[in-house]
């Protein structure tokens, strides 16, 4: 009898062990399909990290752009106003006459104040005559063969151009040497 229980035990003990393992199998597979599941997530929170910070990083230059460049249009409208000072100002060289250089030596003020207040916000006169011809800051309206002078030089500017901090906010119209 006591060999008979102790079969009893022994095929107990195998049907508990089969149990286990079927359990332990399922278990396995169970903690698989978590893991996979789990670095999914894990993949999606990556990429979507990496998007915010994308998304933070291009938000925060487009501020700077916008703080950077926000007097633009009203600058461009003034440079027409610099212009006809600049205008007005040259004709004081073609009328010495006493009254008229008393009337154009205020102009003279106002332009001044004008050209200092634009350039204390950062614009800035762009450097032509004499220079080589650049594309990004000149546009050539005319060309001149000037003897003695290097082919591609500026010999006239015809409307003068400007940047505004960094960026050319109107070209140089020049007339460049062949």
């Amino acid at each position: 009898m006591e060999e008979t229980e102790k079969i009893t035990d022994e095929l107990q003990e195998e049907v508990k062990e089969e149990k286990t393992c079927k359990k332990d199998k399922k278990c396995n597979k169970e903690i698989e399909k978590l893991q996979e599941e789990k670095n999914v997530l894990n993949d999606k929170l990556l990429r979507v990290s990496a998007e915010m910070q994308n998304m933070k990083r291009r938000y925060e230059e487009e501020i700077s752009k916008i703080y950077r460049y926000e007097g633009e249009s009203f600058i461009k409208k003034t440079l027409g106003v610099l212009d006809n000072f600049e205008r007005a100002i040259n004709m004081d060289n073609d009328n010495p006459e006493d009254e008229v250089s008393k009337f154009l030596s205020g102009f003279k003020l106002i332009y001044n104040e004008l050209k200092n207040n634009l350039e204390s916000v950062g614009v800035e006169e762009i450097k032509c005559l004499d220079e080589p011809f650049n594309p990004e800051t000149m546009e050539a309206v005319m060309t001149e063969s000037v003897e003695g002078k290097e082919s591609g030089i500026v010999t006239c500017v015809m409307l003068k151009g400007y940047k505004y901090n960094d960026k050319v906010i109107r070209p140089a119209m020049v007339k460049v040497n062949e």
